[in-house]
């Protein structure tokens, strides 16, 4: 899984903005802070459609550019994005669970109208992005 290190600016009376360096056409915007990460994860992914995403810089590489020192001056703040591509390949794993939680799975994903592995996949996600 990759990382993207992103910059955050927040005007007065303003939406806060996330910009990628190593991304330049990526951005997105929320009103609130707690939406940032989800909305940031929601754009790169839209962006990866169409391109394959470069290895992120590291923190340091990013520090010694002037523009992301420049934002910095001006009030931005870093954090990092997760990534996780996605990849049509599938992978058969083998995974242990007590009976009551492999039942509650079950139940909670037939209810979504899901597979036990579309569920476990997609609570896997939220999980790993929510970090």
């Amino acid at each position: 899984m990759k990382y993207f290190i992103a910059l955050v600016h927040k005007d007065n009376d303003s939406a806060f903005g996330i910009s990628f360096p190593d991304l330049p056409s990526v951005f997105s915007a929320a009103d609130i802070e707690d939406d940032l990460t989800a909305n940031a994860i929601e754009a790169i992914r839209l962006w990866a459609e169409e391109e394959a995403p470069p290895i992120p810089s590291s923190y340091n590489d990013l520090m010694s550019r002037d523009d992301v020192r420049a934002e910095l001056a001006r009030g931005a703040f870093l954090t990092h994005i997760p990534f996780i591509a996605d990849d049509t390949r599938t992978v058969r794993a083998n995974v242990t669970f007590d009976r009551g939680m492999l039942d509650a799975i079950d139940a909670t994903a037939k209810e979504r109208g899901l597979t036990r592995s579309a569920f476990l996949a997609s609570a896997a996600r939220k999980e790993i992005e929510a970090a």
